[in-house]
């Protein structure tokens, strides 16, 4: 069960402000990055809240709105497929985190980030590899990045119904490839990665 453990060194230290950071969206073949930054009230424990990827989209959904509750601070930042097909998925995965940590007042004093590394020195932060399922403050964010995310993913399935976002949410299904191998990639498809085209039969590769 996750704790408070990792905020709970730099509150002892008198940091009263800590920020989880996560992303959703660095493997899809379609639509955007999003990070979020959440910065909970000190000690407050949140029922159920884990990697987002342990959770159903229903537990996501109740999560996201108690989060949203409690917090006293989310920023999410978004970055587009247009974005990364210019600078990579890296570096608009770093963007959207800077952008999600941009829009969080209170300032916090420590950001406590998903991965193994992170760009904006401008304030303190500690890589948490695997971070999602350590920390609670980095568990929030993912469900409010995931959230974010597959709502988007939905809005653009209504606009390229013949893809199937709404379920996959632009990641490399069977279903996915199938589609783009018939109706080749549409607007909002990355570019940079590797798409399948008609003569294919097999999955895909990331070129970055």
């Amino acid at each position: 069960m996750l704790d408070c453990a990792f905020e709970r060194t730099y509150w002892m230290q008198g940091i009263e402000h800590v920020a989880g950071i996560d992303e959703a969206g660095r493997g899809p073949l379609a639509g955007p990055v999003v990070a979020a930054a959440v910065v909970m009230p000190r000690e407050v424990w949140i029922h159920g809240v884990d990697d987002s990827k342990k959770l159903s989209a229903v537990r996501r959904e109740e999560l996201f709105d108690v989060i949203s509750e409690c917090a006293l601070a989310v920023g999410v930042g978004i970055v587009h497929h247009t974005i990364i097909d210019e600078i990579n998925i890296y570096r608009a995965t770093m963007k959207a985190m800077a952008d999600a940590v941009a829009q969080l007042t209170p300032v916090p004093g420590r950001l406590l980030i998903d991965g193994p590394r992170y760009h904006d020195s401008s304030i303190p932060f500690t890589a948490i590899v695997d971070g999602d399922a350590k920390c609670f403050s980095i568990a929030a964010a993912s469900i409010i990045a995931k959230v974010t995310r597959d709502r988007l993913m939905v809005e653009y399935d209504r606009l390229f119904p013949d893809y199937g976002f709404a379920k996959h949410k632009g990641y490399g299904t069977r279903e996915h490839l199938d589609a783009i191998r018939t109706h080749g990639p549409c607007s909002i498809h990355r570019r940079s990665f590797s798409m399948p085209t008609k003569n294919d039969t097999g999955g895909y590769e990331h070129t970055q």
